[in-house]
């Protein structure tokens, strides 16, 4: 799964970058964020370094999927694990990257905007496993 997850999290950080140098760059292509340019020394550095953390990420993501197979635990504690271990990793390497801005306001926002994307595919993801549930069970239920 974390061998998965590493190419995909690389292909989701490079389309963010497309996309918002698309929205706010004016014609150029901005592969990382000034400040980590600034930081790493270079771009290439600043390029390779978001690139590996943009798979470890998804590699985090992917490997922590395991947690809803859990079938002994309550769907609280399967949350609350799977936001715990994706916040943990998201929030430094967010910070490390300059993709939050670098104060209490700027982690405020951030945090709020993974919240309120975790609890939307949450939402999205129950109710489509509800809904396949409930056929499932239908089928079922004729056989008999």
């Amino acid at each position: 799964m974390a061998l998965w997850g590493f190419p995909t999290g690389v292909f989701i950080g490079h389309s963010i970058c497309v996309v918002s140098s698309l929205l706010f760059g004016n014609g150029s292509f901005y592969p990382a964020h000034p400040n980590l340019i600034a930081l790493l020394g270079n771009e290439v550095n600043a390029v390779a370094v978001q690139t590996l953390l943009c798979g470890i990420i998804g590699s985090v993501f992917s490997m922590s999927s395991l947690i809803w197979r859990k079938e002994n635990w309550s769907i609280f504690r399967q949350t609350a694990v799977y936001f715990l271990i994706t916040a943990l990793t998201m929030l430094p390497i967010a910070y490390f990257t300059h993709w939050m801005e670098h104060s209490f306001r700027g982690f405020l926002v951030y945090t709020g905007i993974f919240v309120f994307l975790f609890v939307a595919f949450w939402l999205i993801f129950y109710l489509a496993y509800k809904k396949r549930l409930a056929q499932i069970n239908r089928a079922l239920n004729n056989k008999n």
